[in-house]
């Protein structure tokens, strides 16, 4: 599969005012992050809550500058072009679909008019062919045409995401993000959304960056998985190799903390506080919590191993 976007060593630090007199704390959101996404390819991303996902889908989808490193996309430095060539070039290739249809959505807007936004911006086509447009993308995520002049606060929720959805689509990208995509809705309408995902990745050939702390769900939607702590990539592995086949302790632990009728696990129960982002420890970000941690844990960041084509993860004791 062709390299669609490329991350290669890309840090993320926000300046923030803490709590000392004078001078800021620096938040170390993302850390020396290298990731592919592949024409077609959906690449699922899980870890805890601050962990560094939604930052790596911000990154992914242009919504953040990254500190340093590179971000290539179709194999062109992202933010070497100008503001124009961004949005002509990858604005139109990549659709978010945030975690909270409510706030994601404008609320005196109609459906109608929410979905057909990114083609007015744009000037795609002319107004008849937006209207098509837009009676289309309704069509393909499951809204009636009866939503069409209703404004977000008349619908569910499962209808808002639906319509977030669409909006994403507008433009036929070619990589979608969708940042917890079903956090904020009923556990009713959860799997109705997920398969909307798959039944659109599959009949659009989209490529997709999920991001999601459910690592069960992460590993029905995706080809390879993605697991982050304290803002660093820690391991990458097909999702066939989950929960088998993977070598980070931390990854052993999300997977036991999630049941499963197919997978017998016995629980990890990690104890302990997350480390804060502003003062990270020295060397493994996850020693402070790691049941296998030596001292060795602390002198220097783990290397990379690469035990199969494709599965990567930094560990000096890892799971057999």
């Amino acid at each position: 599969m062709t390299a669609l976007l490329e991350l290669d060593q890309v840090h993320v630090v926000h300046r923030t005012r803490g709590a000392r007199l004078f001078g800021h704390d620096s938040v170390y959101a993302l850390t020396a992050a290298d990731l592919v996404l592949r024409e077609g390819e959906t690449v699922g991303v899980v870890g805890e809550s601050g962990c560094g996902k939604s930052t790596l889908a911000k990154v992914v989808v242009g919504l953040q500058r990254p500190t340093g490193g590179t971000v290539r996309f179709r194999g062109d430095p992202l933010w070497e072009m100008d503001a124009a060539q961004r949005a002509g070039r990858f604005g139109r290739d990549v659709g978010m679909v945030f975690q909270d249809p409510t706030t994601a959505l404008n609320r005196r807007l109609s459906v109608e008019m929410i979905i057909r936004d990114p083609l007015d911006v744009h000037r795609d086509g002319t107004p008849a062919e937006r209207a098509d447009r837009v009676r289309e993308l309704m069509s393909l995520v499951g809204l009636p045409d009866s939503v069409a002049d209703a404004v977000p606060g008349q619908l569910s929720g499962g209808q808002r995401q639906r319509v977030a959805i669409a909006r994403a689509l507008a433009l036929r990208p070619a990589l979608l993000v969708a940042d917890e995509p079903t956090s904020a809705l009923d556990v009713s309408v959860r799997a109705q959304i997920l398969n909307l995902l798959i039944d659109l990745r599959e009949r659009l050939g989209l490529a997709m960056l999920f991001v999601s702390h459910d690592i069960q769900t992460v590993r029905k939607m995706s080809d390879r998985i993605v697991t982050m702590y304290l803002g660093r990539i820690v391991e990458q592995a097909p999702a066939s190799a989950v929960p088998d086949g993977t070598h980070h302790p931390y990854m052993r632990a999300l997977f036991s903390a999630t049941p499963s009728l197919r997978h017998d696990v016995e629980p990890i129960i990690l104890t302990g506080p997350v480390p804060s982002a502003t003062r990270p420890p020295s060397g493994c970000g996850f020693r402070t919590r790691c049941w296998k941690a030596t001292d060795e844990c602390a002198a220097d960041v783990p290397p990379l191993s690469t035990p199969a084509p494709g599965h990567t993860y930094r560990c000096i004791h890892p799971e057999s």
